[in-house]
């Protein structure tokens, strides 16, 4: 069967790729097995030196990889480019932390000698999602492969020709051709290759459904996962903040990737004394954003994806209407065989309507009144989603307070909006996941913690 990539901006077929064959698999599964002998002994040195070979190699070619996101997934010029860099930071980041991450440490007990050390597993499959096709996968792919495991990459069949654009850099920079394999398969293969004997955990980004139907399998072979699933983000705008840099800041969040972003922010829980004043400046600040084609200079808004995601907000759009929220901006239905969805901004939303409760994965924004910062932190954890958050303030010791002890997530910023960091953990809590990516807690997540006692 062919896997088809289709031009989000024109509906067009961009290419078809033959997907891989249950030999093939296997091939790369027992590929993936003898090249995990010999990269585990490679040094932090030797990896190293392949990972930063792959971020010169994403520099260099920037402007092709940002137009093949572009063309795969109707991600922005301008945003294409900042991803690569993002990846090719990360790469450098972990080429220069990961022996340090990573080193023993010795512990005091009646032992002559005790002490920790940090052992890769093995191969790691990682499922990734099409909305971040290259930064979600080098998001996993550097710790992984600092650490010594070898990679499996089943990406999202639109996104076809960036999971081989990856593998073709990884190989080029000098990982062995089989501790990095991208497997074009569709997701109902996934389980098997979950089972197999010579994968030894499973990290997957994506939908919550999507990670429920993995932690299963995995929990059936008992197999360590991580999970970075959807989100719901609440921003909290209180009476004392700078209204102005607010809606700014809420905005270019909820805009990120054309809205299609776990972690953007998707509702705005606003203190009754300012939320007619920040509607105003949010809806202001939404109309100047630009959308078309992600391939002309200037654009912020893409089309989303692939048309049935169109469709499915729309749905979701269309059913808050008619529980009682009103639209401020936009909100009529879009058919014909693009994939693009004009900036909506939805207000009056309250817990039970569709853009309360679920994940709105495009340019649509739910405004929410509270009576008070109690009120706004209630409805705020007042979700099933618990991946980031962020509170705007002039107090910045009330702000800390709040971010710290009071909104359930698994990130929360303070008078900016939420983004991933080398340098930080990222990850979220309840139906957003669990386990952690980058930082030191990341790189930690696929090694054996290992105890040794010597008496």
């Amino acid at each position: 069967m062919a896997l088809q990539t289709i031009n989000p901006a024109t509906g067009a077929l961009v290419r078809e790729y033959e997907e891989a064959s249950d030999d093939d698999v296997a091939a790369a599964l027992a590929a993936a097995d003898r090249a995990f002998q010999d990269w585990r002994r490679a040094g932090f040195d030797e990896r190293g030196a392949a990972l930063r070979k792959a971020a010169d190699a994403l520099d260099a070619r920037k402007e092709e990889l940002a137009r093949l996101m572009a063309i795969e997934m109707g991600k922005p010029l301008a945003q294409g480019r900042s991803e690569l860099e993002k990846c090719a930071w990360v790469c450098r980041y972990y080429a220069d932390q990961a022996a340090a991450f990573l080193a023993p440490e010795q512990i005091a007990t009646d032992a002559s000698k005790s002490f920790v050390c940090f052992q890769p597993l093995g191969a790691v499959l990682a499922v990734m999602p099409w909305n971040f096709p290259f930064w979600q996968v080098f998001r996993f792919a550097a710790p992984a492969l600092m650490a010594g495991n070898v990679g499996l990459l089943k990406h999202s069949s639109n996104v076809c020709g960036c999971a081989l654009s990856i593998e073709e850099i990884l190989h080029a920079a000098g990982i062995p051709k089989g501790a990095f394999r991208a497997l074009l398969i569709e997701s109902k293969r996934v389980s098997r290759v979950i089972s197999a004997p010579e994968v030894k955990a499973v990290t997957l980004t994506g939908s919550t459904p999507a990670g429920q139907a993995v932690a299963a399998k995995a929990g059936e072979v008992l197999k360590k996962t991580v999970l970075e699933l959807g989100g719901s983000d609440p921003y909290v705008v209180l009476e004392d903040a700078d209204l102005e840099a607010a809606a700014e800041a809420c905005v270019a969040s909820r805009l990120i990737n054309s809205g299609q972003s776990c972690v953007a922010a998707k509702r705005f829980i606003v203190v009754e004394p300012v939320r007619r004043r920040f509607e105003e400046l949010f809806v202001e600040k939404m109309k100047a954003k630009r959308m078309g084609d992600p391939l002309v200079p200037g654009v912020d808004i893409g089309p989303l994806a692939r048309r049935d995601l169109r469709d499915d907000l729309q749905q979701q759009v269309q059913r808050s209407l008619a529980k009682g929220a009103r639209a401020l901006l936009g909100g009529q239905s879009t058919t014909g065989p693009t994939a693009f969805f004009a900036p909506c901004v939805l207000t009056d939303v309250t817990p039970g309507m569709a853009a309360f409760d679920e994940e709105l994965f495009g340019p649509v924004a739910a405004l929410v009144g509270a009576k008070n910062e109690a009120d706004a932190i209630r409805l705020a954890n007042l979700s099933a989603f618990g991946l980031g958050a962020a509170v705007f303030t002039s107090d910045l010791e009330r702000g800390e307070r709040i971010a710290a002890e009071s909104i359930e997530a698994g990130s929360c910023f303070v008078n900016t909006f939420v983004r991933s960091d080398p340098r930080l953990p990222f990850g979220g809590i309840k139906e957003s996941g669990y386990g952690r990516e980058l930082s030191s807690f990341g790189i930690r997540e696929f090694v054996n913690v290992k105890t040794v006692y010597v008496k």
